[in-house]
């Protein structure tokens, strides 16, 4: 166990496990944004970090099928910052928040060394989608194609350049889709920290294995940062599921099922 589960798991709440914590009909979710930890600022802009800063916290939500509504931020900015910079940063807070209808209400701001961003998003459901309730014989399947964030963050370790609509910037997110099958899903989460390592979490809270139908290169496997859904559901629904993945224009790959069988992870952590 890496030690950031270790840390989590000495907390016992039973909201705690998902993407979000969904309480009375709403899911709570936050995720940090930090400097030198998850960007630099000579990758991207101002602009750019605000916009991933609420994407990547939107794609919770999106990923237990709730419809986010409101957002408190916690920004945390050098001194040196201008104010053209925090234009930049409004702006992309604001723009992400209008085209998915969520509402900034408020939050805090501190000086800090670095721009360091935290973002809670407070989402709305009826028919939450957790990780849990996967069987043995389940399909496992991803959205859209993943590997390219790696591959992306390693051009930039390097000195190179993206494209502003590289995946590392520009996500996108697959709410139509998860709205669309959701009645056929048993369970789903996002793809953020590479696809084998987020299907350990399937296999902890499942206590199951999987049978994959093809070797996945881990270059491709253990690419974080995809914000792709991750999604299980049973072998009579693959043709529903498969018909609402074209219906929202959704690549959809199932790689696997789920099996009685330990799982490994064979990806290094992302944390700690």
């Amino acid at each position: 166990m890496n030690l950031e589960n270790y840390f989590i798991s000495q907390f016992q709440d039973l909201h705690i496990g998902d993407d979000g914590a969904f309480i009375d009909s709403f899911v709570y979710s936050k995720d940090a944004f930090f400097e030198n930890i998850h960007y630099k600022k000579s990758w991207i802009s101002h602009y750019q970090i605000a916009r991933k800063s609420m994407l990547v916290n939107i794609s919770d939500a999106i990923a237990m099928n709730a419809v986010p509504k409101y957002a408190l931020l916690a920004v945390a900015m050098p001194k040196s910052i201008t104010k053209a910079q925090m234009r930049e940063l409004v702006s992309g807070f604001e723009d992400v928040a209008k085209e998915y209808g969520v509402a900034i209400i408020g939050g805090d701001t501190i000086s800090n060394t670095k721009l360091d961003i935290t973002v809670t998003i407070i989402s709305e459901t009826k028919k939450p989608l957790f990780r849990s309730g996967i069987k043995k014989g389940d399909l496992l399947a991803y959205t859209g194609e993943i590997g390219k964030a790696k591959k992306e963050l390693q051009k930039l370790l390097n000195l190179g350049k993206i494209h502003k609509q590289s995946k590392f910037v520009d996500i996108k997110l697959r709410q139509k889709f998860v709205t669309l099958t959701r009645r056929h899903l048993i369970a789903g989460m996002d793809i953020s920290d590479g696809l084998f390592s987020d299907l350990d979490k399937f296999a902890s809270v499942n206590k199951i294995g999987f049978h994959f139908y093809q070797k996945i290169p881990k270059r491709i496997a253990c690419s974080g940062e995809e914000y792709e859904m991750l999604v299980a559901f049973s072998k009579r629904d693959r043709l529903k599921v498969l018909r609402r993945a074209k219906q929202s224009r959704t690549k959809l790959k199932i790689f696997a099922e789920a099996k009685r069988k330990k799982y490994t992870n064979r990806c290094k952590s992302h944390h700690f």
